[in-house]
């Protein structure tokens, strides 16, 4: 479902002549701004608590004294304490450099005369109210990046297998080299995870990490997504937008799922990453952003170059260095330490008895494929810790399927049931190349992720 369009910047006016309100108030509709008039300054404290405006447009001069500004003053100073980073627009017919300047020092960002010039205005607003929405986006992002820190704990690194302990010793050499970064594997298997500890063990680790599942975007949203765009530069572009790569400015930008970017769009993101610049969509100004490149592919992206399905120079400008997740049928050391960690979570998580895994329900583990890998087990341990009774849990309780369950009975399998095996069926014979399982069962990129999702895949 597309993205609900957001509202009309909201322009805050406190002005006590009710001709230059109503004159604001149709040139600012025109604008296509909500606008809300106050006549008073000590109103404006009401309205904000009850609003949130992109801009406050506010007179200096009222009834108590027509020249000084001092009114104006007092409220731009009492605004600008509230420290919610609302821009404020002075506006006076009284204008002196001075004026401005102490408008300018008690928290303005910017100045006008009366009358004004409905071109120079037009303009302030524009650029004020997009920089007002660009600091919210920031700082929502930031909120829900630490939401989920706090709420998600890391997937534990567990090490026994060989496998692991030499992808370990790899991580923690490359980890502090601010140089592109290539992870491979297949799905379930913790690439995002991996990306996030490698943000974290950076110089960077103090920035912004950005992630971006590249086989969500449609063809249509990828400049847009990825480098922002301009009011006005496509319908319901009402507001001017950072894209992704502005947003992970100082800190990492993460690529899940790189090879099923289009070919067109490849030539797009591979023009930014050998200049450096960039354009919003709908501008013409150069922008830079200074980010370190991670990205994750489920897919052999060299087999897809060969098949004419990826870049070749595309390749080479992301795997600087290359890290690969090994599938958990090959960590079979890590299969019981992740198991007893994920119980101890979910039973500390749901506030349920910690009950061990019977001998029977480890040799199930050991025997299982795990087609979903870390992910399928999490879920597995999670379902456990809800569902099991016993002092112990059973093979039983696991419910995990042998190998001839894999066969296709209709008459036994609900819909969704028959979905989640074919598209299962499909990625495994892919080798994991969501792309081509998509196209194996005639589904387009999009409408394939959101039954990925939908089955947890």
């Amino acid at each position: 479902m597309p993205a609900q369009a957001p509202s009309a910047p909201l322009i805050l006016v406190v002005d006590d002549d009710a001709a230059i309100r109503a004159a604001l108030r149709i040139f600012l509709k025109s604008e296509g701004y909500e606008v809300e008039l106050l006549a008073a300054p000590e109103l404006v404290p009401e309205a904000l608590a009850r609003s949130e405006p992109a801009v406050l447009l506010v007179d200096l001069n009222y009834r108590r004294d027509t020249t000084s500004g001092d009114e104006g003053l007092d409220l731009i100073r009492e605004v600008s304490a509230l420290d919610t980073g609302l821009p404020i627009v002075a506006m006076t017919a009284w204008g002196t450099v001075a004026l401005a300047v102490e408008a300018m020092r008690l928290g303005a960002s910017d100045f006008i005369e009366k009358p004004w010039d409905n071109n120079r205005l037009a303009s302030m607003l524009r650029t004020l109210s997009a920089l007002r929405r660009s600091r919210q986006d920031g700082q929502r992002l930031a909120a829900e990046n630490e939401l989920l820190k706090q709420q998600a704990p890391a997937r534990p690194w567990v090490c026994e297998s060989p496998a692991m302990r030499t992808l370990m010793q790899q991580v923690e050499a490359v980890s502090g080299a601010d140089v592109n970064l290539l992870i491979t594997g297949e799905n379930g298997c913790g690439k995002t995870q991996l990306a996030q500890a490698i943000h974290q063990a950076s110089a960077r680790a103090a920035g912004p990490f950005i992630s971006v599942n590249m086989g969500a975007i449609p063809d249509g949203l990828f400049e847009s997504e990825m480098f922002g765009h301009e009011r006005g530069a496509f319908t319901d572009a009402r507001q001017a937008r950072m894209g992704r790569f502005e947003l992970a400015d100082g800190g990492t930008l993460f690529l899940d799922e790189v090879g099923n970017i289009p070919l067109a769009q490849q030539a797009k993101l591979l023009q930014v990453l050998e200049s450096g610049q960039f354009e919003r969509l709908g501008s013409a100004r150069q922008r830079r952003a200074d980010v370190r490149l991670i990205a994750a592919s489920n897919a052999d992206l060299q087999q897809m170059v060969e098949q004419g399905l990826f870049r070749r120079d595309l390749l080479y400008r992301l795997n600087s260095l290359q890290l690969h997740l090994p599938p958990l049928r090959e960590r079979g050391e890590d299969i019981q330490a992740l198991a007893d960690l994920y119980l101890s979570r979910f039973a500390q998580r749901y506030q349920r008895p910690l009950r061990p895994l019977s001998a029977e329900a480890r040799r199930s583990l050991a025997a299982h494929r795990w087609p979903g890998n870390v992910r399928e087990l999490a879920h597995c341990m999670e379902r456990v810790s809800l569902l099991a009774s016993g002092a112990e849990v059973s093979a039983a309780d696991l419910g995990l399927a042998p190998p001839a369950g894999l066969a296709f009975d209709p008459e036994s399998m609900t819909l969704e049931e028959a979905e989640k095996l074919l598209i299962a069926t499909a990625l495994r014979r892919s080798g994991g190349n969501a792309l081509a399982a998509a196209q194996a069962l005639g589904l387009s990129r999009s409408a394939f992720y959101r039954r990925l999702e939908k089955h947890q895949l």
